[in-house]
């Protein structure tokens, strides 16, 4: 058994830790609640804009567009697949940064060759080893804000648009809710289209108006007719640069509220599971108190029965 000492320092240490392990819960309490706002507020735009620009992009693969055919062409060539992996710069924050390298390491682009943008020092620490780190924003995940979303993604287009990579993917963490963080990894372009699924009639209103005949519909083939004002080569220019830094953007502000989210219940649950190892050391240094006094009078009365 360890001697009173060693257990009252264990005690002290752990104490120690568990004070810290609070103060943290709190503070990510406190960050959480205003992650989660931000997550909430961009969430609607950030699921409309992907579903949107897929729907439009799919109709449009046809056209001589460099941010629609350079990675078609470069594909079969042998271009790296880029992508941006948003991690956390701090750990102690459960299985957050973990989940999402292994959605590289050990998801389907496991063994391809890969070029890593990194929006966090521990997606860029864990991939650095495997992989190619083609540029770092690990300074853009404490505040994130559209600008740095706007110039992550013009330095990805214009690889893309160079032929340097044939496809691009965000692999993020989507924040469902408080206890529920989701890895998730997104193909951003080119677009993959269903063949089988038969053409969205939704329309589109503003400046790109979408023509859907009905023997088109019923046939299931995806062949719908896109018009674009002003012409497509311009039209494009604006649509998917936004669409890619919308989709980086809010990947981003899920990934910030995700991370103080399991770090609050990491630091829950290390404090749930210091106050166990408290209590247990207070028994085990009761008992070891309670023996020692037993054997001091023990000690007394051998040596008054030895006197007498």
């Amino acid at each position: 058994m360890a001697s009173m000492r060693d257990i009252k320092r264990r005690k002290s240490s752990i104490q120690s830790t568990q004070q810290i392990t609070k103060a943290m819960k709190l503070v990510s309490t406190v960050k959480l609640q205003r992650a989660r706002q931000n997550a909430e507020k961009s969430d609607d735009y950030f699921r409309c804009m992907y579903s949107t620009v897929q729907s439009i992009l799919a109709r449009t693969r046809n056209l001589n567009h460099r941010f629609l055919q350079s990675g078609e062409k470069d594909r079969d060539a042998g271009g790296k697949k880029a992508v941006i992996v948003i991690t956390s710069n701090r750990g102690l924050a459960g299985g957050y940064n973990s989940n999402v390298v292994k959605l590289i390491t050990q998801g389907e682009l496991a063994n391809q060759d890969l070029c890593i943008y990194a929006i966090g020092k521990k997606g860029k620490d864990a991939l650095g080893k495997s992989y190619e780190i083609k540029a770092d924003y690990s300074d853009v995940i404490e505040e994130p804000v559209y600008a740095d979303a706007m110039a992550i993604s013009k330095e990805v287009l214009d690889a893309f648009a160079a032929g340097e990579i044939s496809e691009i993917y965000l692999a993020y963490t989507a924040f469902k809710n408080t206890v529920v963080h989701v890895p998730t990894l997104l193909k951003l372009l080119p677009v993959e289209v269903n063949e089988s699924s038969p053409a969205d009639n939704t329309e589109q209103e503003g400046s790109i108006r979408q023509e859907t005949s009905a023997n088109q519909e019923a046939s299931g083939e995806d062949k719908a007719l896109m018009n674009f004002e002003p012409e497509d080569e311009e039209a494009l220019d604006l649509i998917i640069p936004k669409y890619v830094t919308s989709l980086i953007y809010g990947g981003m502000v899920e990934s910030v509220a995700s991370e103080n989210g399991a770090r609050m219940q990491a630091m829950d649950s290390a404090t749930s599971n210091a106050e166990e190892m408290i209590s247990s050391l207070t028994l085990l240094y009761n008992r070891a108190r309670q023996g020692s006094i037993t054997q001091e009078l023990t000690e007394i009365i051998a040596g008054a029965n030895a006197i007498s």
